[in-house]
């Protein structure tokens, strides 16, 4: 029997594009995601942030995921891609209903080919959009894991309003566009 683990090349991505259940639960339809945590990152505030500081727009952390996922199975330019058509990223520091810096369109780079890589993308998309791309790009400094009960959100919570609302349909343009690199459902 062949030992797959030893196949796999694990990576991480952080980004933030809004709320961080809508990012997570896309993140958790694609291939070769491993695993997608909820949390914070970005800010100037010493010490871990909670939810409630976040929510203020004082601590300057973004609400982000950092995804671990098989390098062997989906590209960090495939998942960057796949960011950058999740949410509006001419818009700052709002998706939709969130307003402030939290819930900016932001990369954080794990190292330089990350950040070279990202570059990149953002250039590359920037002709689908009608205004200019406004996702910040920098480099990861400390990522915080967000309170259990922002973890797997949607999963836990299909049916509040939220989820019906704002991550349904991302959920079928997500579908709708990138459906080859979804994981396959089961019944």
């Amino acid at each position: 029997m062949t030992d797959h683990k030893k196949d796999k090349k694990i990576e991480q991505l952080t980004v933030g594009c809004g709320c961080f259940w809508c990012i997570e639960t896309i993140y958790n339809q694609i291939k070769g995601v491993e695993k997608v945590v909820s949390g914070y990152s970005g800010g100037t505030v010493p010490g871990k942030p909670t939810y409630r500081e976040i929510c203020s727009g004082l601590t300057g952390h973004a609400e982000v995921v950092q995804v671990t996922y098989d390098a062997n199975v989906i590209s960090y330019e495939d998942l960057l891609v796949i960011f950058m058509t999740s949410h509006d990223p001419t818009t700052l520091n709002r998706q939709g209903g969130d307003v402030g810096t939290q819930y900016r369109s932001v990369i954080f780079y794990h190292d330089d080919k990350q950040k070279e890589i990202a570059e990149v993308i953002v250039k590359e998309v920037s002709s689908y959009y009608e205004n200019p791309i406004v996702t910040e790009i920098s480099e990861l400094g400390e990522f915080f894991e967000a309170e259990a009960e922002h973890q797997d959100f949607y999963n836990s919570n299909q049916r509040r309003d939220y989820c019906t609302f704002v991550i349904d349909p991302k959920l079928a343009k997500l579908k709708k566009m990138h459906a080859d690199k979804l994981k396959k459902q089961t019944a």
